[in-house]
């Protein structure tokens, strides 16, 4: 049986037409600068803009295929993300780029007994301390800097920022990101097409 294939339907999906990636803030976040070394190694202009969670992020963005998401493996709920919004939301690119590195600090604290961070990194808390979980690496060390807990799991770029102590350096992780391109429904910015 002999068949020919259909002609290529344009969907507008990939990395051509992305100007703007949204990913998690406040300002610090490894994903900051991973949106960053994305559009450079692109050689592409574009805004970097931050958001308190990926998920706020992607309720705040037009779907017209210029907006993306930066994303990494090691992203909580990057599975509820991916899969409960196929409809809008199609991973075009991903690459391997080291964290800043990733630190115990505090504003003085010798052992820490209560730590504010990210989901992702709470294995990097002292066994004998309370994890405090927060929506980001930048968010812990605010919230340690503002006396909310003893010490923080964060970037050494947040740390320095808020003038902490470093009582312990992890040194960067080498991490996958990933891009998700936001388009409207079956992948087409005007819509056309959804499938309901």
């Amino acid at each position: 049986m002999t068949t020919t294939a259909e002609p290529r339907q344009r969907t507008g999906i990939g990395t051509d037409g992305i100007r703007h990636v949204h990913t998690l803030g406040p300002q610090g976040t490894n994903l900051e600068a991973a949106a960053h070394e994305w559009l450079r190694r692109r050689g592409t202009g574009g805004t970097v803009e931050l958001h308190a969670s990926l998920e706020d992020a992607l309720e705040a963005v037009p779907h017209d295929g210029e907006h993306a998401l930066a994303a990494c493996a090691v992203y909580p709920a990057l599975h509820t993300l991916t899969f409960g919004n196929l409809h809008r939301l199609h991973m075009v690119d991903s690459f391997i780029m080291p964290t800043h590195n990733m630190v115990l600090a505090s504003m003085g604290a010798d052992a820490p007994r209560t730590v504010s961070t990210h989901p992702a990194p709470v294995g990097l808390v002292p066994p004998e301390a309370e994890p405090r979980l927060v929506l980001s690496n930048s968010q812990a060390a605010i919230d340690c800097a503002a006396d909310l807990s003893d010490g923080c799991i964060t970037t050494i770029v947040a740390a320095e920022r808020h003038g902490m102590r470093v009582l312990r350096d992890f040194g960067p992780v080498p991490m996958v990101f990933t891009i998700h391109q936001v388009l409207a429904a079956a992948g087409r910015p005007d819509g056309a097409g959804a499938a309901l």
